[in-house]
């Protein structure tokens, strides 16, 4: 899932070397802590939100396979 994320946000932004993402695993759950550069954080948040919605839309749909619960967030 961490793969899938950085393949998403590193086709969006400007700045792909600047993308990092921390994974952060429990029990149960995964957090993904999406770090990009100032500049991109527009373009992976998007009008209202709806990109990052869709990312995490599809990080979900993917962690559905391996019985977790993921939450994507996004850091500027």
């Amino acid at each position: 899932m961490k793969e899938l994320l950085e393949v998403l946000a590193k086709s969006l932004v400007d700045h792909p070397d600047e993308v990092h993402v921390n994974q952060v695993v429990g029990e149960r759950s995964v957090v993904l802590e999406l770090s990009v550069h100032p500049d991109d954080v527009g373009k992976v948040i998007g009008k209202q939100g709806r990109i990052a919605n869709a990312i995490r839309t599809v990080v979900n749909a993917a962690a559905v396979k391996e019985h977790k619960r993921v939450n994507v967030e996004i850091l500027s």
